[in-house]
């Protein structure tokens, strides 16, 4: 599969009028700790639901089936791409992700907010297909904490680490394309921060 994000389209684009629903997206480099941010939002506004990514990787020893990622292997992913199932793609490291687009179209359409946890490139499709979407890029403080954050959690080999150091750099230069950037900093700072945007600028 090549390395390049597909350019298929749902079967049915999202709603762009929706009354009450929102798309929420949320982006930055690996290891600057969205996943984190995500998590603590939701604890706080468990009415905020999480778009499920799946991924064509391994699981790792703690996630779950449906609650971390859907995990299906390449030839279904390929599948997904070709019917038009996916809002968007992209290949990472050999991994491919992407969101299932139908059930964010049907909690947007029943007024809900949904927050999609996606890589940029992955932003820049739901960007051509729902611009509506409020974007959020998250900030490290530093490239050098940002290095020190993936080799803490300790999942990456120094190529892989080196590999997500470069693509971070294009990355935040991309971060002016987006609605409103934080940087993550502080946990509790960075959460307000990010709570500021949804709920006060909403």
């Amino acid at each position: 599969m090549a390395a390049q994000p597909s350019s298929t389209t749902p079967q049915t684009a999202l709603p762009v009028d929706s009354p009450t629903g929102r798309l929420v997206v949320i982006t930055g480099p690996s290891g600057v700790g969205k996943g984190t941010l995500v998590r603590s939002l939701r604890q706080r506004h468990p009415e905020l639901h999480l778009s499920v990514s799946v991924t064509t990787r391994a699981p790792r020893a703690d996630e779950v089936e449906g609650q971390d990622y859907y995990f299906v292997d390449h030839p279904r992913f390929q599948q997904m791409v070709e019917n038009g199932e996916l809002l968007e793609w992209a290949e990472f490291a050999g991994n491919c992700y992407g969101t299932p687009w139908r059930p964010v179209q049907q909690r947007v359409e029943a007024g809900e907010s949904v927050l999609l946890e996606i890589e940029l490139a992955g932003a820049r499709q739901v960007q051509q297909l729902f611009p509506q979407a409020q974007r959020v890029f998250i900030h490290p403080p530093s490239m050098a904490e940002l290095e020190r954050r993936l080799r803490e959690r300790g999942q990456d080999s120094e190529a892989a680490i080196s590999r997500r150091l470069q693509r971070a750099q294009d990355e935040i230069a991309a971060a002016s394309e987006f609605d409103f950037e934080v940087t993550n900093d502080n946990l509790d700072a960075a959460l307000a921060a990010l709570e500021n945007v949804l709920f006060l600028q909403a």
